[in-house]
């Protein structure tokens, strides 16, 4: 195989790594809204103990997010050993290393909740965190697709150095993000999304009793406003500066798709509401948030500097700059 064919190889097997990371996720919100998460019984890898799944429709379901788990790590090893003997100097670099790293692991953790929510009791906080380390898994697995495919030209991007403020608000709203998909994964295992059943508000209120499952969607709708309140500060500022917005181009179109994407979560947010848990409503809801926090996860990563330490000194390398008053 020539360096070209795998060059494109390594291309093709990291996106389509991105992409099975996501069906995974998707898949796995199905066998949840579906209910069949014990389409497979109380046994795993196996589904009742043998290889192949009942033909139920519980038990294709939750055969298909396993087997796509699996089909997905594959291509995942695949990658990884191909880039490996092929371009090792990419893993020099410490943000490879990292990104690549928290994919491995995320996808054994994601992998050990999965088992554990089979042969355990489903206590909504475990499953809520099995959510959100999909998210994860799904986020760095876009990260190391550009790397792999854009790398170079990211890292020329980022030696212009975005203000600290953006930097650290970027990685803020992810963090946040985080934080809010939890609540939400919360309340959809604690069977709780339908404790207000209008949308925006709650009980026709704009504070309702915050008892039981009530305080605990209200809380999850309070967060998702404060994050889109400070998203839109953020973008807001991304194109009043006039300096960055010409320097850093890449840095104001990914704030600018995050916010509309988190605009988009809202909507979807309602529709479930509205629909009374439709399952295309879940899905939708599900697919949104995956591309949000993989479009904020790109965001935080181009707001970082190059690391000087890493640069070689060239007349053709130039140092960090920052670009902003």
């Amino acid at each position: 195989m020539r360096r070209g064919q795998r060059a494109r190889w390594i291309g093709w097997l990291a996106w389509a790594n991105a992409v099975a990371m996501g069906l995974v996720l998707l898949l796995g919100t199905t066998v949840t809204a579906t209910g069949s998460g014990f389409g497979c019984g109380e046994s795993w890898p196996l589904c009742h103990g043998r290889l192949l799944p009942p033909l139920t429709l519980e038990g294709v379901i939750e055969y298909s997010h396993r087997l796509a788990t699996l089909v997905s790590g594959l291509v995942l090893v695949a990658l990884l050993l191909l880039v490996a003997l092929e371009r090792r100097q990419v893993f020099a670099r410490w943000e490879t290393r990292i990104v690549a790293g928290l994919l491995v692991g995320t996808l054994l953790i994601q992998s050990a909740l999965g088992a554990l929510a089979v042969l355990a009791p489903r206590y909504p906080p475990v499953m809520a965190v099995h959510f959100g380390v999909s998210l994860t898994v799904f986020a760095s697995a876009l990260l190391l697709a550009l790397i792999l495919t854009r790398g170079e030209s990211l890292r020329e991007r980022r030696r212009v150095a975005p203000p600290g403020s953006v930097s650290w608000a970027s990685w803020g709203l992810l963090v946040g993000t985080y934080a809010v998909v939890y609540l939400g994964a919360y309340v959809r295992h604690a069977n709780a999304s339908l404790a207000c059943l209008d949308w925006p508000l709650c009980q026709g209120k704009l504070v309702p009793d915050l008892a039981g499952p009530t305080g605990i969607v209200f809380l999850h709708r309070s967060s998702a406003l404060l994050l889109t309140l400070a998203l839109t500060g953020l973008v807001v500022r991304l194109w009043r500066d006039g300096a960055l917005r010409r320097a850093r181009p890449d840095i104001v179109r990914s704030g600018t798709l995050a916010l509309l994407l988190l605009l988009a979560q809202s909507a979807t947010g309602a529709w479930v509401v509205f629909s009374r848990l439709s399952l295309d409503s879940i899905l939708a809801h599900a697919a949104v948030v995956t591309l949000l926090f993989g479009a904020l996860a790109v965001l935080a990563y181009q707001a970082l500097p190059v690391r000087v330490g890493t640069v070689r000194r060239s007349a053709a390398v130039a140092e960090p700059v920052q670009v902003s008053r």
